[in-house]
């Protein structure tokens, strides 16, 4: 599977869902197992690797401003969340995470930011097609800890400065 035929399961899947990340997740195995278990493994190893690549503190800090706060569960399922709303707002927020906050038409941490399910799509789908529990999948390990420079997610001050257009539109009242 090409990069291309990934980010268009995952955005026409998204758009089918009208946006809902259970019904998004629900989809997009009802699409995987259209598919041969080598192109799901294949899907999985392209959602494996960018869950890898968004595995960073800045990206953590826009998630922790968008949703008041992010264990390293909740983060695990803003990166699902993030992947699923296709490759220009991934991408956008792997260059800039701050400008998330341009990228998303609206954002509420009630409803949007938690899509674990998406994460295990794959698996899913393969268990259907073959009866048995996915394969390794032959890729580096992901990061022992988060990429790029911490921030402090305690100082309000810290995230504000370094998430200016995020704090402004979602944390400052």
């Amino acid at each position: 599977m090409h990069e291309e035929e990934f980010w268009e399961l995952i955005d026409s899947t998204r758009e089918a869902s009208e946006g809902d990340p259970d019904d998004h997740a629900d989809l997009l195995v009802e699409r995987l197992t259209q598919l041969d278990p080598d192109s799901v493994l294949d899907f999985a190893r392209h959602f494996e690797s960018r869950m890898n690549r968004s595995y960073r503190w800045d990206v953590w800090g826009a998630a922790w401003v968008l949703l008041d706060g992010a264990s390293d569960d909740a983060f695990d399922s803003f990166r699902c969340w993030l992947i699923g709303q296709g490759r220009e707002v991934f991408e956008g927020a792997l260059h800039e995470p701050d400008d998330l906050a341009d990228l998303l038409d609206d954002f509420d941490e009630e409803a949007d930011g938690e899509a674990e399910a998406l994460g295990y799509a794959s698996d899913e789908a393969y268990e259907q097609l073959t009866g048995l529990e996915a394969p390794g999948l032959d890729l580096p390990p992901p990061p022992r800890e988060p990429l790029g420079t911490p921030v402090d997610f305690e100082s309000d001050r810290a995230l504000a400065e370094r998430f200016p257009k995020l704090w402004d539109q979602y944390r400052e009242e």
